[in-house]
């Protein structure tokens, strides 16, 4: 039960009352699915970036030996 007084999210589909209450529990999988599908857009760059800069480090004659990472500027997420 102390659980669910930690995380609210627990609850979300719950009034204070603790009568159903599908309303915000669907607005936040609303708002998850259009997060979801930005970090999808996302790492589809990253994963096209990689190669290319593998590439470039190539022709100029050296060679990547290690984890490339990468920090989104708009998001501050880091891709390792």
């Amino acid at each position: 039960m102390s659980d669910e007084k930690e995380n609210p999210r627990m609850d979300m589909g719950r009034n204070s009352e603790h009568y159903s209450d599908p309303t915000p529990g669907t607005a936040w999988e609303n708002m998850r699915r259009e997060e979801k599908r930005l970090d999808a857009a996302r790492l589809v760059v990253v994963s096209a970036l990689v190669p290319i800069l593998r590439q470039t480090a190539e022709l100029a004659g050296f060679e990547i030996i290690g984890r490339i990472p990468l920090r989104d500027k708009a998001t501050g997420k880091e891709y390792r």
